[in-house]
């Protein structure tokens, strides 16, 4: 029989470890926060109710969470894990099933995981948890184990010499059954060094009473908990780490992995070809055997099969390459779409554009899209050629089959088939510079 499923995230710490003014699991690994990766864990396990647990004082952590739709709970004060656990009681109401409690500093399990951790309930076990073998077990409590089943959970402060020597720790994550609310929570004292109230207490209790607890394995670095930012920059580590194993693994060639930087929705299908350098913002995605040169900043961006960028190019939200289309070196895009066989190969900006299919965008174009109070768009036609250092006013339209002349500004619509020629007539001064120069030459002896 599969249970039904709920979540309580506890993210009531007041993360005075990271220093900063924004609580800690708002923080960002892999561009998105780490309240935002339990959320999408707890949603991935089909939860049917999601609670945050919340400190008073934590407001902008109250609003994330409601914004990420999950319901929020109050931890009061900072009485423990299992006080924090028995806030959501109220919410949770008459809620019968499987509960798991997630930590929402810690974004690196994987839903494979947390999968095995539920099932353990659809035996025998009343409660299982997530476990890890350490390699320096340090301050992490200790899983006290007979077989296949788990005793006690120990704290570190609280251990013995020999239970110290346990490398099998406790990440914390617990699943159990919604009856232990009622029947076991409520057990649970304050009786330590820290006059706390542990949550991993409950083990023991229903060991007394018969009940039986188990414990799943997961890799040290996918539960790493995030109290610092040295933390942080290892769970940032240990994510690109396995994106970039997992872009290899699908087709993907990184020409220099260490150096490419992913997002947590990246999308690059195989057969593309990433080289050294470059970054991947949020909402990318990158078609079959699409190349990217070194030295690029990606983000919000759709690039088509077949499609070239950069080196050092940077393509902002709402970019779209269609297939075989190029964006080159030292070229911005924004809120562009460049169609199928276009080419912008150098030193351009376009923002706020649509260019159809097969036109060359000379070096230097701009497409001048700012009045200082509103954008406005350039729409290009199919077959265009524009001239180096064009200067496109917008809005604007250029026809298919236009040409437009180098060194342009171009301020009107240009209709299909026509040459367009915006810059001043050119006169040449004969001798003048002689005349200058030796003018200068003589001023300069008299000085």
């Amino acid at each position: 029989m599969v249970h039904k499923r709920a979540a309580i995230i506890l993210a009531a710490g007041k993360s005075s470890r990271m220093k900063s003014s924004l609580s800690k699991v708002l923080h960002c690994v892999g561009g998105q926060s780490m309240l935002a990766w339990s959320a999408s864990l707890a949603r991935a396990a089909n939860v049917s109710r999601a609670i945050c647990v919340a400190g008073s004082d934590n407001d902008d952590v109250k609003e994330a969470a409601e914004n990420l739709g999950l319901d929020v709970a109050i931890q009061k004060k900072q009485l423990g894990t299992a006080n924090a656990v028995m806030a959501a009681k109220d919410i949770l109401g008459d809620f019968s099933g499987s509960i798991m409690v997630l930590y929402a500093d810690t974004p690196l399990i994987q839903i494979e995981t947390l999968e095995k951790v539920f099932n353990s309930l659809e035996g025998e076990a009343s409660a299982a948890v997530l476990g890890f073998d350490a390699r320096e077990p340090n301050s992490y409590g200790r899983l006290v184990t007979e077989g296949d089943k788990l005793i006690e959970i120990v704290e570190a402060k609280e251990a013995s010499p020999d239970q110290l020597s346990i490398s099998l720790c406790n990440s914390g994550i617990i699943a159990f059954s919604s009856e232990e609310f009622d029947e076991t929570l409520k057990k649970i004292n304050n009786e330590n060094s820290k006059g706390e109230y542990y949550l991993t207490d409950l083990i023991k209790i229903m060991c007394k009473e018969g009940k039986v607890s188990t414990f799943v394995m997961a890799p040290e670095h996918e539960v790493l908990g995030v109290n610092s930012r040295k933390d942080l920059a290892l769970a940032e580590k240990s994510f690109q780490t396995r994106m970039r194993n997992n872009a290899m693994e699908s087709g993907v060639t990184l020409r220099d992995p260490s150096s490419v930087y992913f997002s947590y929705d990246t999308i690059i299908e195989r057969d593309a070809d990433i080289a050294s350098n470059v970054v991947f913002g949020l909402g990318v995605k990158i078609s079959r055997g699409a190349i990217i040169h070194p030295f690029c900043d990606i983000q919000g961006s759709f690039i088509s099969k077949g499609s070239k960028v950069g080196p050092f190019a940077r393509l902002r939200q709402g970019s779209f390459l269609g297939e075989n289309a190029k964006v080159g070196n030292f070229v911005e895009t924004k809120n562009a779409q460049i169609s199928k066989g276009t080419k912008v190969n150098h030193l351009s900006y376009i923002g706020d554009a649509e260019i159809g299919e097969n036109c060359n965008i000379g070096a230097g174009t701009i497409t001048c899209n700012y009045d200082g109070y509103k954008k406005h768009k350039t729409i290009i036609g199919k077959n265009v050629f524009v001239g180096t250092n064009s200067s496109l006013v917008a809005p604007i339209k250029i026809g298919d089959q236009a040409f437009l002349g180098s060194g342009g500004v171009i301020t009107e619509d240009v209709p299909p088939g026509s040459l367009a020629l915006a810059r001043a007539k050119q006169i040449n001064k004969i001798d003048w510079a002689y005349r200058f120069r030796a003018a200068q030459i003589k001023r300069k002896k008299s000085e």
